[in-house]
């Protein structure tokens, strides 16, 4: 199956079944995510991984109510760093040198200059910045779950600071950025999973300079 055909496959899911996914999946779903390209290799956001019905059950408290996320296998909730730092640069750098057998004073100034460019910019302009990688990884993940034919249900629509006081993300560095419930449709109780998928005509979505 090619990604196209994959990504025709998927949809929105709007009611999920309650049937697990395997864990060999969910591992495939998150590993992809963990390969996706991020600005200067930095992955500054986590993935966690919720099975816990109880906080399934608190995490739709603060999410408008959607089913997808008690009804799922397993919520995977997207946080980005809440600020990039020296240290937290410093520390990707330094595992990277040491994987690759480096001294740990390879690229200083290309490291130097990253630290000292971001750290001069405003906490909100770096969490943006961070959200937009986590953002990547996200869209990654939902494309390996279509390839796997694992339903997913992309989300923004929750309480971002609730969400993140619930689960104590600050203490952690990081801010909620996107929820992606992982799971399989109820055909017979989605209003969505029948019809036609419809996008803006390629020769509207595309901008050509020749």
């Amino acid at each position: 199956m090619s990604a196209i055909e994959a990504l025709k496959w998927r949809y929105a899911t709007k009611k999920m079944n309650g049937e697990p996914v395997s864990q060999d999946k969910v591992d495939q779903i998150i590993v992809a995510a963990h390969l996706a390209p991020t600005s200067s290799g930095l992955q500054p956001y986590k993935i966690i991984v919720v099975t816990n019905p109880e906080l399934k059950e608190k995490i739709k408290a603060v999410a408008y109510g959607q089913s997808q996320i008690t009804d799922c296998s397993h919520l995977l909730i997207f946080a980005a760093w809440e600020n990039y730092t020296e240290e937290n640069i410093r520390a990707v750098f330094a595992r990277t040198h040491q994987e690759r057998g480096l001294p740990g004073d390879s690229n200083s100034d290309y490291v130097n200059n990253l630290v000292a460019n971001y750290t001069a910019r405003s906490e909100e302009e770096n969490f943006t910045h961070a959200a937009k990688q986590a953002y990547i990884g996200f869209g990654v993940a939902i494309t390996e779950a279509a390839f796997l034919k694992v339903d997913a249900t992309p989300m923004e629509g929750f309480q971002a600071a609730a969400l993140d006081e619930l689960l104590g993300l600050k203490d952690l560095g990081l801010r909620s950025t996107t929820l992606l419930p992982l799971g399989y449709r109820d055909a017979a109780g989605d209003w969505l999973v029948n019809l036609k998928k419809v996008r803006t005509p390629l020769n509207d979505f595309v901008i050509e300079f020749k």
